[in-house]
């Protein structure tokens, strides 16, 4: 037989009082009751964890054993309970959160430190995923929100506008064009581009050349990279230039000047978005920060 949570509490207060009496009394039980339970307790586990005399109860060897183990036993027991209330009131529990490149070289940092900071019971488990792949994994649940590119078009998604970046340039440092004072589409025409690949550029891609479409070009793309620290290193190598957002500010790299687009007034969307109908409560603590608290 196992014994069950009440047989441990009678046994804990016995063996930390070493008085029937006064732990009847801390109980709020008889005396006859407290003894026959502890007897039942004994006859489960199958070893004496007391040891009686008319005047004292002493803990036997097994007894005390016995007292360190279930201390810790409780104490975990209500450790859990109090997770699970925290869990249920958005306190405490975990978050599934996707990026990609421009919202972890955006914003996206000073959000997570400030929830952090407020909410630390929250655990945020973080995935590099580019727009497409997060847009898959939001329809498997594989992940609660994700910082993406654009919207996700189905009905069961929210969604919420966490940064719109402009477009830039960027250029080698001893580029040409770094001698007009200023920089536009139109004079990148010609130009060599590197572009990130289309397996992990898609939804970028396909923006920047509609822009591109309507400037009348489409970008001679010499070379493509899957990160944009490769970007960055292609650029740097004067191998050509490209057009990315502007949180490339943010990311220092020698060898690569920033430029304003005078002549492209569009911006990029970065997207929060999540799905609607499985909402846990740390999920919508995170929405209600991002929205009200941080964003506000």
């Amino acid at each position: 037989m196992r014994p069950d949570l009440r047989q441990i509490r009678f046994f804990i207060a016995l063996a930390e009082e070493l008085h029937f009496n006064r732990a009847a009394e801390r109980l709020n039980v008889t005396q006859p009751a407290l003894s026959r339970t502890l007897k039942e307790l004994e006859a489960g586990i199958g070893v004496p964890l007391l040891q009686r005399t008319t005047r004292s109860v002493e803990l036997t060897e097994a007894g005390s054993v016995f007292l360190a183990e279930c201390r810790l036993a409780l104490g975990h027991l209500e450790r859990a309970v109090s997770l699970a209330r925290r869990t249920a009131e958005g306190l405490s529990g975990e978050l599934r959160i996707a990026y990609m490149d421009f919202a972890i070289n955006g914003r996206l940092p000073e959000l997570l430190r400030a929830f952090r900071s407020r909410h630390p019971g929250i655990r945020v488990e973080l995935s590099f995923m580019p727009t497409t792949a997060q847009q898959a994994a939001l329809l498997e649940h594989r992940i609660d929100l994700g910082f993406m590119i654009g919207l996700l078009d189905n009905g069961r998604f929210e969604h919420y506008a966490f940064e719109q970046q402009p477009y830039v340039a960027l250029l080698p440092a001893t580029h040409p064009l770094l001698d007009a004072p200023s920089t536009s589409l139109d004079a990148l025409a010609r130009e060599p581009f590197i572009l990130g690949s289309g397996e992990n550029w898609t939804a970028y891609r396909n923006r920047l050349f509609a822009i591109c479409h309507r400037h009348g070009f489409y970008p001679d793309i010499v070379q493509e990279a899957s990160s944009s620290e490769g970007i960055f290193g292609l650029v740097a190598g004067g191998i050509g230039v490209t057009v990315y957002a502007g949180c490339a500010r943010n990311v220092l790299r020698r060898g690569v000047v920033v430029r304003a687009l005078d002549d492209v007034h569009e911006h990029i969307p970065v997207c929060a978005c999540w799905d609607a109908g499985g909402v846990s409560p740390s999920l919508q603590r995170f929405v209600q920060f991002m929205k009200s608290v941080w964003g506000g």
